[in-house]
């Protein structure tokens, strides 16, 4: 057959001579009107390594339905045409729209698995994505001119990679290179033969012209995507390419849908932080330093100049920044200063600039009553030995009065949101196993919907109550009590760096961590490390389909403005690899947490069974359970189809359409008209 360019969002491919038929146009002899049902599934043939596991991560973030199929499972189901596909109702339907394997052939060539799988491909047009192998002439490569590691290399989407399904990619592709003494990556770089269309290309490392390490190849009928370096989950160059390798999987229309998100909420606005002691390595204004001594730092606030700042800044990049602000801490402020708050006044000036958020009036801790005559603090007990807890009246009080102020000013504010100060009032482990018993009811009656928790201490978003949501929130490796980059070293040294280097030793005791080789240079760590650390991470959320939001806090944009360089590296970093089609989405915390409980929900559907999608010919039907909100991938001028008339689907993203939706008034399931 000869070779032909494949464009995914085209429902046709090349057919054999034998007229085997593609994704929803019929079984071979079967008419249009005889379409066969191709279901929204994808089968992945699991072997336990990492490349398959990144895949099957991507479908699970994405929320697109699959089965996985272990080979190392003695008890596993064995391949047949029987599990591949069957008949419903007079009509063939193909179990699976695509297919995950480790390599080119699992089962091993010419066995009975490996036919079925194959002759059930060419069948229905079921695309397969061999998730990795090495170059060699049966995935369409000529043998290896390159096998070793890819660290640091730039690797580029061809022209026929960006018609396909890498479209949002503005072309390059880095291989990490996270440290010079790990390897990292490994591949394979070959030459394509008759039939194999490189998508992504790389210089031969160490020789002339290029290869290719990601490609399809198109051969009896079938089509591979072929994937010739190794990879994790976790890697920049997996989650950058991974969008499109679901998209090819699926020929565009499948289950589930995918943004890269990035939102940074900046704590205390209006209020002062305390600072970092360099010499005692403590924060004294936080009562950490256990000696008693009386705090003579100079707590950390913004300035008007650094107010406008922040309003130019976010002019210059496009991205709202979320104010968190406690308005009483302002009010004390100005008391204490004159009566005069110049900070104060250049933000309500700019504040329709931002976005607003309760982080309550004066940043009461809101959990248990805390004793700090201990290092570190204790809960307060009563004379009984139970917890004294902040009342129910206090709680309430510090978020009523500070929304209540925010309205008096003219800012424009959610009621529904909040970040309680230090995330208290939720659990806080070891001291406060518990929630404040009085939370819970607070929020409810201040029409608290979501309240920011700490990522860190739980990742998962929960129920605070019968009426609240968390959200989790990234904490930033920019500390909230360092104002220079100096002090951001100083303290970074002190967490990261061992005993013997004159650091804390937390690293040695967090097997999560990792030490420092040397101290950094405070004159200039923070620039040459902890930016591109911190930036580097930041980044990889990005990448990962995670609308978590990450915060930082006011003392950040002050005096050396510290949050900035890193915001500014995680901006062009992204810009730099995608389209212009794929911008950074910034949602509020009202949103992040609908998209949060709305994939719960969408996926404790998909493990209970409960949904059944597919498509015959251009129409795709979903069912789910009633009120479920359904998530859906399909092309351009894809229309939803209600019950007198039809409108167009979902919103724009990387070459595509996707939503959130629902059936229609007095409909029953999700009808979808493709183009």
């Amino acid at each position: 057959m000869a070779h032909r360019t494949h464009r995914w969002r085209t429902t046709a491919i090349a057919t054999t001579a034998a007229g085997l038929i593609t994704l929803g146009l019929g079984a071979p002899g079967a008419s249009a009107a005889t379409a066969p049902r191709i279901d929204l599934r994808v089968l992945v043939v699991d072997n336990g390594d990492s490349p398959v596991a990144a895949i099957t991560a991507q479908l699970r973030s994405e929320g697109v339905p699959y089965t996985t199929v272990k080979l190392n499972d003695p008890g596993r189901p064995v391949i047949t045409g029987a599990f591949l596909g069957d008949t419903v109702n007079g009509t063939p339907r193909a179990k699976f729209q695509g297919v995950v394997l480790p390599d080119e052939a699992p089962f091993g060539a010419g066995s009975a698995e490996q036919t079925a799988l194959e002759t059930y491909e060419k069948t229905y047009g079921i695309p397969q994505v061999d998730a990795y192998t090495w170059a060699h002439p049966e995935v369409g490569l000529g043998y290896s001119s390159y096998s070793g590691t890819l660290d640091g290399d730039t690797a580029t989407v061809t022209a026929a990679g960006r018609s396909a399904a890498f479209g949002y990619l503005d072309g390059e592709v880095a291989f990490e290179d996270n440290s010079p003494s790990v390897p990292e990556s490994y591949g394979f770089v070959g030459t394509p033969r008759t039939g194999f269309t490189s998508y992504v290309d790389i210089p031969v490392p160490g020789g002339t012209g290029t290869g290719s390490l990601l490609g399809e190849y198109a051969h009896d009928g079938r089509r591979e995507l072929v994937l010739t370096f190794a990879y994790n989950q976790y890697q920049q160059q997996f989650r950058v390419l991974a969008r499109g390798i679901v998209e090819w999987l699926t020929q565009g229309v499948h289950l589930g849908r995918a943004r890269n998100y990035f939102a940074v909420h900046v704590d205390d606005i209006f209020a002062s932080d305390a600072r970092w002691d360099a010499a005692r390595n403590c924060t004294p204004g936080d009562i950490d330093c256990g000696d008693g001594s009386t705090d003579t730092t100079a707590p950390i606030r913004m300035t008007a100049a650094d107010a406008q700042y922040a309003a130019a800044w976010e002019q210059t990049q496009g991205f709202t920044l979320d104010m968190v602000f406690n308005a009483g801490a302002g009010e004390e402020w100005k008391a204490d200063n004159g009566g005069t708050d110049a900070l104060a006044d250049q933000l309500l000036a700019d504040r329709a600039k931002y976005r607003w958020m309760n982080h309550t009036y004066t940043h009461l801790f809101l959990g248990c009553v805390q004793d700090t005559s201990v290092v570190p603090w204790a809960c307060a007990k009563n004379a009984d030995g139970g917890t004294q807890w902040v009342s129910r009246s206090d709680i309430s009080a510090e978020i009523s009065q500070n929304y209540n102020w925010a309205v008096q000013h003219g800012l424009s504010v959610d009621r529904g949101e909040l970040v309680t100060g230090e995330h208290s009032g939720l659990k806080t482990l070891p001291q406060q196993p518990q929630d404040n018993p009085n939370l819970a009811p607070a929020l409810a009656a201040n029409g608290i919907r979501w309240t920011g928790s700490d990522n860190s201490r739980e990742p998962g978003q929960r129920a605070v109550g019968s009426s609240t949501l968390t959200v989790p929130r990234y904490p930033m490796n920019v500390y909230y009590n360092t104002g220079t980059k100096a002090e951001m070293a100083d303290e970074y040294n002190w967490i990261y760096t061992s005993r013997a280097d004159g650091g804390s030793g937390i690293c040695e005791n967090n097997p999560t961590s990792t030490c420092l080789s040397a101290p950094l240079d405070t004159a200039t760590g923070f620039d040459s490390a902890i930016v591109l650390q911190e930036a580097h991470t930041d980044l990889g959320h990005v990448l990962g389909n995670d609308p978590r939001p990450h915060y930082a806090h006011q003392s950040n944009l002050a005096e050396d403005r510290v949050l900035y360089p890193v915001l500014d590296r995680v901006l062009a970093d992204y810009r730099a690899i995608f389209a212009d089609n794929t911008p950074i989405v910034n949602l509020r915390e009202s949103a992040i947490g609908a998209e949060l409980q709305n994939r719960a929900t969408w996926q404790a559907a998909l493990d209970a069974g409960k949904v059944t999608a597919y498509r015959i010919g251009g129409t795709v039907t979903v069912t789910a359970p009633s009120g479920t909100q359904v998530p859906v991938t399909a092309p351009e001028g894809t229309k939803q189809q209600l019950l007198l008339t039809t409108q167009a689907f979902g919103t724009p993203y990387a070459g595509e359409r996707s939503a959130w939706t629902t059936p229609g008034l007095l409909q029953s399931a999700v009808t979808l008209k493709l183009p």
